[in-house]
């Protein structure tokens, strides 16, 4: 028995390697292990948290789960843009914590191997500040995709403070 589901389990993790949901913000597209993806929701209702920070939009009932929504563009430090009938939120899952992150548009679902991704060029800078989000660059088809790091697109600071604040919410 246990030998069978060890089976589904190394079967579900090979349908996923190499598999990326990609979205726009911007004119750049972005790609996550879709190991991290729970589900694509369109907009909806979300709840200002005081005082948290500008890309921390605030919270989002999801089927009776609070979950903090964090808009990508304004974490990237893009300049706001009203949301659309295509933005939408994809829900991930980042150290058994579920987020919601507000996206322009969905791409698609990009395989992608290993040995096609590249580390990101560190162009002059010291350190790698400008690639804190992002661990590789893929090319597909004529776009080139930065694969980001949700567990550094989240940060451990803002998980912390989702966590006071979420832990807040629900005891009211």
């Amino acid at each position: 028995m246990a030998e069978e589901i060890m089976e589904e389990v190394l079967e579900e993790e090979d349908t996923q390697k190499g598999k990326f949901m990609t979205f726009q913000t911007g004119n750049e597209y972005y790609g996550i292990s879709i190991s991290y993806v729970n589900e694509i929701i369109v907009m909806q209702p979300i709840t200002a948290i005081p005082e948290a920070e500008d890309y921390i939009k605030g919270l989002l009932n999801l089927r009776g789960k609070i979950i903090p929504v964090i808009d990508v563009r304004v974490r990237f430090k893009m300049d706001q843009t009203d949301y659309t009938d295509r933005t939408c939120i994809i829900v991930i899952n980042v150290k058994s914590n579920t987020i919601g992150l507000i996206v322009e548009q969905i791409a698609e679902v990009d395989t992608i191997m290993d040995s096609d991704i590249m580390p990101p060029p560190t162009l002059g800078h010291k350190g790698k500040e400008q690639n804190k989000y992002v661990y590789g660059l893929a090319r597909t088809g004529n776009t080139v995709k930065l694969l980001l790091d949700p567990e550094r697109l989240i940060g451990t600071d803002t998980l912390a403070a989702l966590g006071e604040d979420v832990q807040e919410e629900d005891q009211e």
